[in-house]
């Protein structure tokens, strides 16, 4: 009889379930949150269900990427592919990726307040967030920042060549917005500002002095995360909104 290793045969202190009751799952490792997913182990050797989470992320990694890069866009055929992933497993591993998309990708809804870089990172995910591409793209705003619309600028390498603050500004002018949020993707998921990402900021900062047209961030989005520019850096400081 092939015996299959539970969750449940692992110490009550170590299974991911329990310490992500307790902790929270932000301190769980990728294996173990693939771990609750699959409920059991096996594969080679009848590993437990963690120990079959490491050997997920171990054969994605073969591709010369990074594991959950590959995971992202994983097909089920090639989850069952990995010993130890049948239909069951592969369709539970792909609707918990899914839910995840739909969840950061949901935008705000007509007139919802944008007050800070998550709920703005949110409104831009569909259109940045998993694109191989890099996109430029802006949030638009009305004078008590709430929420307009999105609008992708460019779509190639984000620089000042491709996204010149004129037609940032222009955009945001034609669409009555009166405040902004403007982002752009990397689809490395590194994301570091670039010199280039510092200097264009500092250009829109000044246009936007100009213009009378706050610029309330410039963010950086990239496999599920993102980086508020405003946050790590002294432009605001510098280049002050009035916002």
């Amino acid at each position: 009889m092939t015996y299959s290793l539970r969750i449940a045969d692992i110490p009550t202190s170590e299974r991911p379930r329990e310490r992500l009751l307790t902790y929270g799952s932000k301190v769980l490792a990728t294996a173990e949150l693939i771990a609750i997913l699959l409920g059991t182990g096996q594969g080679p050797g009848k590993l437990s269900a963690v120990g079959l989470g490491q050997y997920i992320l171990q054969e994605l990694g073969k591709h010369q990427r990074e594991p959950l890069t590959v995971l992202r866009d994983v097909s089920a055929a090639e989850l069952m592919q990995i010993s130890g992933i049948g239909p069951a497993k592969a369709t539970t591993i792909l609707a918990a990726i899914e839910l995840g998309k739909r969840v950061v990708q949901s935008r705000p809804g007509d007139r919802t307040m944008i007050d800070n870089p998550a709920v703005a990172a949110a409104a831009l995910s569909q259109d940045l967030m998993w694109q191989t591409q890099e996109r430029f793209a802006v949030v638009l705003l009305d004078v008590k920042n709430r929420f307009l619309g999105t609008q992708v600028i460019t779509i190639g390498t984000a620089t000042e060549t491709l996204a010149p603050p004129r037609e940032i500004f222009r955009e945001v002018i034609r669409q009555g917005a009166t405040r902004l949020i403007v982002a752009h993707n990397h689809p490395s998921g590194n994301l570091e500002p670039s010199n280039e990402d510092i200097e264009l900021t500092r250009r829109l900062l000044v246009g936007a002095q100009v213009l009378s047209i706050p610029l309330l961030d410039h963010l950086i989005l990239g496999d599920g995360n993102y980086q508020s520019l405003r946050e790590i850096t002294s432009l605001w400081i510098e280049y002050p909104q009035g916002d």
